[in-house]
């Protein structure tokens, strides 16, 4: 019988996101790829160290214990060869990370694989590879290094995994041109910040909902499988960080309302830095499509960057985001 992903959230992570493979990267491009193949076949026992995005993985995976039925899949792609990519599999094994789907290209980009997996994200360390994942229509974010040498330490990472608390998976999404449309955004680039409070005031009053933009669907699973906890007992707790403010605050409330999705936080801050608030709510993962709103948060949380909409297609200087009243 086939195996399907019915009902199923599928996350497709690349092995330079789930490890932290930067040693064995700067082999391949100071020596080239047999110095790398060497390199990685003598340390195929040698686990890698968990990457930026290895705490989330861990989080997802464990929204699978217990006796229901499957809720997520994550699946590797990787532009390793199988033979080079045994170390990424032994490491797999050794953290006890229930992944056993993979596609190893060996040189060839992966993103094409992502919809073949039926994949619901995409997350990878190659700009490249993302744009064309948002572009098939897949939320897609390039994982972004974090601004210090080491990656961000999990909570309670001194302690055994089996002794740590169940601390829940907390994923924040900036709004316009991530969880929404760059509708809005456009205005406020073409138009200026009244013209983008007037538009956004009279929408609200029409009633009128955002479209929805690349990670909509991303965000409905979520809200699907935290129907099945209660919702002060949910495994996931998701926010809204936007740069948006009073009035513009109305649409994306009536929005969230009009796709009947819950989200958990919601913060509109006017164009306040974002990181001290995402530090505080202890995102595992933060999306935004803003390279600089980017720089500020992955020095606080693991980052990934969405290269979707008006700021990602214009090279000029972005004009401050602040939209508040």
């Amino acid at each position: 019988m086939l195996t399907t992903f019915d009902n199923v959230l599928v996350i497709a992570i690349s092995s330079r996101a789930l490890f932290d493979l930067r040693a064995s990267h700067a082999v391949y491009e100071e020596q080239g790829l047999e110095a790398y193949s060497r390199y990685q076949i003598d340390r195929e026992t040698e686990p890698l160290a968990p990457g930026v995005a290895f705490p989330m993985v861990r989080k997802f995976l464990r929204l699978n214990d217990g006796d229901g039925p499957q809720k997520v899949e994550i699946v590797l792609l990787s532009r390793n060869s199988a033979d080079t990519g045994l170390r990424i599999f032994n490491s797999i094994k050794k953290y006890d990370l229930k992944i056993i789907r993979a596609a190893f290209t060996c040189g060839q980009s992966p993103y094409r694989h992502v919809k073949s997996f039926n994949a619901d994200l995409f997350l990878s360390a190659d700009p490249a590879d993302v744009r064309r994942a948002l572009e098939s229509g897949v939320a897609a974010a390039t994982v972004l290094p974090p601004a210090r040498d080491e990656s961000p330490a999990p909570l309670n990472a001194g302690l055994d995994p089996d002794q740590r608390p169940a601390e829940p998976l907390k994923i924040a999404f900036d709004g316009d041109a991530v969880l929404f449309s760059d509708e809005a955004e456009q205005v406020f680039r073409e138009h200026g910040k009244d013209a983008f409070n007037e538009n956004e005031r009279e929408k609200a009053a029409a009633g009128q909902p955002l479209p929805g933009g690349p990670f909509k669907n991303l965000l409905a699973a979520l809200h699907t499988i935290q129907q099945n906890y209660a919702a002060d007992a949910s495994p996931i707790r998701t926010a809204l960080i936007t740069a948006r403010a009073a009035p513009a605050h109305e649409r994306v409330i009536k929005t969230l309302r009009a796709w009947d999705i819950r989200i958990d936080e919601s913060y509109f801050l006017g164009g306040m830095d974002k990181g001290e608030f995402l530090r505080a709510f202890g995102a595992d993962i933060f999306f935004d499509d803003h390279r600089t709103h980017c720089e500020s948060a992955r020095k606080h949380v693991p980052t990934g960057h969405v290269p979707h909409g008006i700021s990602n297609a214009v090279k000029a200087e972005e004009p401050a985001d602040n939209r508040e009243t």
